[in-house]
């Protein structure tokens, strides 16, 4: 037997009120009160733990880097640190720089990785993504060959969370009038 519409309509009224009908609750529920009441995360902090989190795909022995560049608060590319593609990563085949004993900062052309922010212009450039005039957000300063790369590309604002032993790098970046700050 079809229930009328009419009958529809009283049931639905009566829901909440009859003991017969049997009614469904939601399989969750959310309490504003467990909602966090802090402010909202800066821009800047946002950007950073990703950064942070895009560095855990890191294959490095010494440091797990992660690299975000950002235009008008849109993620355009992200990088991370490690081999080269087709290549057998350093957590498989051990660190060369370690065996060598060579410092950070120092002879990096002895390496089989790539860096972070080199990994995001390559990606970038993969996708024909324009990266001119975009921010990055690295979880470590770059090196001096990361600094060129990036100062060619157009980056003219560098927010890092973490030093990098590299003086020449900074220099060159302070000679380009680039601030390199801290998320705020």
């Amino acid at each position: 037997m079809r229930e009328s519409n009419k009958d529809k309509v009283q049931r639905t009224k009566d829901k909440g009120r009859r003991t017969k009908d049997k009614v469904r609750s939601p399989s969750f529920v959310i309490r504003t009160s467990s909602l966090p009441t802090s402010p909202r995360k800066s821009w800047d902090h946002y950007f950073m733990d990703i950064a942070q989190l895009v560095s855990e795909r890191s294959t490095c022995l010494r440091r797990r880097v992660g690299a975000v560049l950002v235009r008008d608060k849109r993620i355009l590319c992200t990088g991370y640190n490690g081999a080269a593609h087709g290549l057998d990563h350093c957590d498989e085949v051990g660190c060369l720089r370690d065996k060598l004993h060579i410092k950070p900062a120092e002879r990096i052309e002895i390496c089989r990785g790539i860096h972070a922010e080199q990994n995001a212009l390559v990606q970038a450039a993969a996708f024909g993504i324009s990266v001119s005039k975009a921010m990055l957000y690295c979880t470590h300063e770059p090196c001096i060959t990361c600094t060129k790369m990036l100062l060619n590309a157009g980056i003219r604002q560098f927010v890092v969370k973490e030093p990098y032993p590299d003086k020449l790098g900074r220099k060159m970046l302070a000679e380009a009038h680039i601030k390199v700050r801290r998320p705020v």
